[in-house]
């Protein structure tokens, strides 16, 4: 019975030792010749002006997180589509559910001032 999971076994090992080896291929065989140049900060050919341990404000990881979690909500609106005929009415009430409970989010979003920068 065991012999039934000797591929999957293999072609996790296969898997596993070819993301080892493409991880670590560059350190092995490149070129290693560090220099001052080469370990400076590359900042538009300029030097460096500043720390690179910065604050970023919160905000700014907020209002990403709040894109990728609309844009996303976006994407099930595809299908949807392309399937609206066939799906009938009833799924078009469940769109406007969706959409309402969405609307409701960005509403909850604004009051709380995540959009506001200060």
């Amino acid at each position: 019975m065991l012999t039934n999971y000797i591929p999957l076994a293999l072609m996790m090992m296969v898997a596993i030792g070819f993301g080892v080896i493409m991880a670590n291929l560059s350190k092995w065989i490149g070129p290693r010749k560090p220099s001052r140049e080469k370990l400076s900060v590359y900042e538009s050919g300029m030097v460096p002006i500043g720390t690179t341990h910065e604050r970023v404000s919160v905000k700014y990881y907020i209002v990403a997180m709040l894109f990728i979690i609309f844009d996303i909500e976006i994407v099930f609106l595809y299908p949807w589509a392309v399937t609206f005929d066939k799906i009938g009415a009833f799924a078009l009430g469940e769109m406007f559910l969706f959409i309402g409970l969405l609307f409701i989010g960005y509403i909850y979003v604004v009051k709380k001032g995540a959009l506001e920068w200060d």
